[in-house]
């Protein structure tokens, strides 16, 4: 699609929660809180010429690497949150891009996203293909307190669960979706960490892909101030997911 009229390089987009996105609290799931973050995301590469289907006509695609999320806290249901979001650096085949999450006026989830460029047929990062200088860059413009960072998966972990990933677990760009590695590890969570809002940021590494019936298994190491689950397949790790405790 061509740039939109209305495009702008600060975007937002408002969301009203339902109640298929909440947990039995009442309040968002920590996986759909990623999953609008991210759609608002695409919604601004939408009016912006760089979505899934620009891309696609070059075989690329947008995915994401890296995610920290600070929540001061969720929104429930039948609010209506506003995601703004923006764009901090962009070259060649990597992007920095910050999100905010406000209701009421008032901002209660502050994220930063490191996306590559992915060609999709040679399943490897490449440069984008599309123009891009019309999106003005704010490097200084931070919507987390701190930055993401690589997770510390060096002490010893406990196994938890082993699986084969589905169907139902893949994306359109045909691998497993990044909020599905949340939701494996986010089962085997303490349930009060989960209803009672424990948990004031999390941090997710992404770092190989994973396919249809590969097979995966789930560590966790656990810890007064953080919980760090990684999933591995044939011993080498592909995601690694850090929890952090008020």
């Amino acid at each position: 699609m061509p740039i939109a009229d209305n495009f702008t390089s600060i975007f937002s987009k408002d969301w009203e929660i339902n109640f298929t996105q909440c947990l039995p609290n009442g309040f968002l799931k920590y996986t759909d809180l990623c999953n609008i973050l991210q759609l608002t995301a695409a919604a601004h590469s939408e009016v912006g010429g760089i979505s899934f289907s620009d891309m696609q006509e070059f075989n690329q695609a947008w995915v994401l690497s890296r995610m920290r999320v600070e929540i001061l806290e969720l929104p429930k249901w039948k609010d209506v949150v506003t995601v703004k979001t923006w764009i901090n650096t962009l070259e060649n085949s990597r992007s920095v891009r910050a999100l905010e999450m406000y209701v009421n006026g008032n901002k209660i989830v502050g994220c930063e996203t490191f996306w590559a460029v992915f060609n999709t047929e040679i399943r490897r990062p490449e440069a984008l293909s599309l123009p891009f200088k019309h999106f003005e860059l704010y490097p200084e413009h931070k919507a987390t307190q701190k930055t993401f960072s690589k997770i510390n998966l060096n002490n010893e972990t406990e196994m938890v669960f082993e699986k084969t990933v589905a169907l139902s677990d893949l994306d359109i760009v045909n691998h497993v979706n990044n909020v599905k590695y949340l939701e494996w590890c986010l089962d085997f969570v303490d349930v009060e960490f989960i209803l009672n809002q424990k948990i004031k940021s999390f941090e997710m590494n992404f770092l190989k892909e994973l396919s249809l019936k590969d097979k995966v298994i789930i560590h966790e190491n656990l810890n007064s101030e953080s919980l760090i689950f990684s999933i591995t397949k044939e011993n080498k790790t592909c995601f690694a997911l850090q929890l952090n405790l008020k």
